[in-house]
């Protein structure tokens, strides 16, 4: 029996998946400040720390992979739901944990109950729009969600002006709880006749027929690597800004939310132009501009010429267009796999996610206590990610 929703309009869609896209952004960000109080008061090392963070980032790759052919063979809002379920139960297992290991263990579940949602979100873009018409939406869902990762370090350094670091955890409590009631405003997109009947074990092997196509590892590559950036910069900059540099953790947000303040810039301008000029063409401008930015990171990374400005200057440019590459990608992505666009939403998902596990565990393993390894992983990710581009997607052209 389908799920009943209210009917929304076009924009009340659009503002309700961003909303629920926020789950991960916010999750991650939300607690930024707070990871060397956890880190003080659990009497544990900044790699520990920091795997709270690889473990949110497998639980999140993780969850996508298993529940994105389950939504399309049961459609897209029975797995939103029971995801945010979960994801509720584990945020209060996180707020409630006493050890370093019942942290990392409930961010994992948390992380899984809520990888359902961008994938339900981009799946359900997918069953709507065709190819620039969802890159142009991607876009204004990324222009709403780009305001939780300004708020999320801003709440967080707040609540630790009165609070501890659990109360972070009750914050995300109730997110899930108003998440849930949006979600249940939403409409079934995938009717019965459109479902795939596979057995969920042969769906699952039927990810291996995705990466047949050339052009789908080209943009799942090209989003993957670039967003290394990303997750770089999220779990090296606390420790780079607050501890290196000594800002004060409620004014750490601040130097977060102007990079997100830039991706909101990037992201309305994409939608703006995005049909006009085309997915393919500004996903290649965005990763050339942001592998330029990032190896002046590394030069004033290395040589600590301009000190806090030296890294937050070309920060600014290497993440204001990650919402461009982003939502360009997965678009392209979604169109070239559109007959399975919940499996291709959660493959390209799993990646990201992997790729943050991996990233952020590699920070905390290098960690030196200076700039560099950040700088050199952000570097790294931005221009591989351009060569992604080039050699797997060739000449710009545009997807059905």
């Amino acid at each position: 029996m389908a799920l009943p929703g209210v009917i929304v309009g076009p924009r009340g869609r659009i503002f309700i998946f961003g909303f629920l896209s926020a789950i991960a952004p916010l999750s991650i960000d939300i607690y930024l400040p707070a990871l060397p109080m956890l880190r003080q008061a659990l009497s544990a090392d900044e790699a520990q720390t920091l795997f709270t963070l690889s473990a949110f980032f497998i639980g999140f790759g993780a969850g996508q992979l298993f529940l994105g052919p389950l939504s399309d063979r049961f459609g897209r809002k029975r797995p939103l739901l029971a995801g945010l379920v979960l994801y509720i139960v584990a945020s209060v297992g996180c707020a409630l944990a006493t050890t370093m290991s019942a942290v990392v263990f409930w961010r994992f579940v948390q992380a899984f109950g809520g990888s359902v949602v961008p994938m339900a979100v981009q799946a359900m873009v997918r069953d709507l729009y065709d190819r620039n018409q969802s890159a142009r939406v991607l876009s204004l869902n990324l222009l709403v969600t780009a305001s939780a990762p300004v708020a999320a370090p801003l709440i967080g350094g707040q609540v630790l002006l009165w609070l501890d670091w659990r109360a972070i955890f009750w914050v995300l409590v109730g997110f899930g709880g108003l998440s849930l009631l949006a979600a249940l405003l939403l409409p079934e997109t995938l009717g019965a006749a459109r479902r795939n009947e596979a057995r969920p074990l042969a769906m699952l092997l039927g990810y291996f027929e995705l990466f047949r196509s050339r052009r789908y590892v080209g943009y799942v590559a090209c989003s993957t690597l670039y967003f290394c950036c990303l997750f770089a910069f999220i779990a090296g900059s606390p420790f780079v800004y607050i501890e290196y540099f000594g800002v004060p953790p409620q004014y750490y947000g601040f130097l977060f939310g102007v990079n997100m303040i830039g991706m909101i810039a990037a992201s309305f301008l994409n939608s703006r132009i995005v049909v006009r000029r085309g997915a393919d063409r500004l996903l290649r401008i965005a990763c050339a501009v942001g592998a330029a930015a990032s190896v002046i990171l590394l030069a004033t990374g290395l040589s600590g010429f301009g000190a806090i400005a030296g890294l937050a200057l070309p920060l600014f440019v290497v993440l204001s267009v990650l919402t461009v590459v982003a939502s360009n990608a997965i678009s392209g992505a979604l169109a070239v796999a559109q007959n399975r666009a919940g499996a291709a939403a959660a493959m390209a998902g799993a990646l990201q996610f992997g790729a943050g596990a991996l990233t952020s565990a590699a920070l905390g393993w290098f960690a030196d206590g200076t700039p560099r390894p950040m700088c050199i992983v952000v570097c790294a990710g931005a221009v591989v990610a351009l060569g992604a581009n080039v050699l797997l997607l060739g000449k710009t052209r545009e997807s059905a």
